[in-house]
């Protein structure tokens, strides 16, 4: 574990949570709770993650809660849990009841066009059309095809293409088209609304989407960077994936108990 901050008491934090009755743990899924594959749909968890997350879900003092930006409906199958956990997909515009914050139809429009142009140019096997977004993928793919297509969706993109309401943004292994003030920030804000401000908060990710969800969550509680190497963060401190995430977990079922 690599300390980032001195801003928290790690010690104290988990002492807090075992002495409170109610607690929130946010949870990134890829590149968090699931090493990054090509085949995205082979993404499974990380041995021992799934059980503990079961774990936690059946104490009646965590809220186990994740914040992804794939849809439910393709998270579901690869945690193959007993109960399914809480999921705010997309970025947080899916709600866990499978409802989607709606967006424009001038910004439905520009993602129908960017889906068109992107079979156009060739690059249909390396989009993913979600409900308001169109991520383009590179990962695993050497460097000279990845830099290729990065080129192509800043540089050649259509005139006024990115006008419509909707902005360009970087996440691990490629971009992402989506709808200006769409992040990972909404949904921690509205969790925080929903918690008492007593209850200590979790949220863990790796990726620099999720860099605007340590940044909602501010001072209210402890940011956890799951990477196995360190770049800058607004998180508190650093774990490397399986074996301290699967021991931070550990640490916050043994406090639950």
């Amino acid at each position: 574990m690599q300390v980032i901050t001195n801003r928290l008491d790690l010690d104290g934090f988990f002492v807090g949570l075992a002495e409170s009755q109610r607690s929130l743990l946010l949870l990134d899924y890829d590149g968090t709770l699931a090493p990054f594959r090509e085949e995205r749909n082979q993404a499974v968890p990380y041995p021992g993650v799934v059980e503990r997350l079961e774990l936690a879900m059946a104490s009646s003092r965590t809220r186990v809660v994740i914040i992804s930006g794939r849809w439910s409906k393709d998270l579901l199958p690869l945690l193959s849990m007993s109960r399914p956990p809480e999921i705010w997909g997309c970025h947080g515009i899916e709600r866990p009841d499978g409802k989607m914050l709606g967006i424009s139809s001038e910004t439905a429009a520009a993602l129908n066009e960017a889906e068109a142009w992107a079979e156009q140019n060739g690059l249909s096997d390396r989009s993913e059309r979600k409900p308001v977004s169109l991520a383009f993928h590179w990962r695993g793919l050497p460097e000279a095809e990845a830099q290729q297509i990065r080129d192509t969706v800043t540089d050649k993109w259509p005139p006024g293409g990115l006008q419509s309401g909707l902005t360009l943004q970087k996440f691990d292994g490629g971009l992402e088209l989506r709808p200006a003030g769409l992040s990972k920030s909404i949904a921690v804000r509205e969790l925080l609304v929903e918690t008492d401000d007593s209850a200590p908060v979790a949220y863990l990710g790796d990726d620099l989407t999720d860099e605007d969800a340590f940044e909602a969550l501010g001072d209210r509680g402890l940011k956890v960077l799951v990477r196995g190497t360190f770049r800058e963060t607004k998180a508190d401190i650093r774990i490397e994936p399986p074996e301290e995430l699967t021991s931070f977990l550990d640490r916050w079922l043994d406090c639950l108990r």
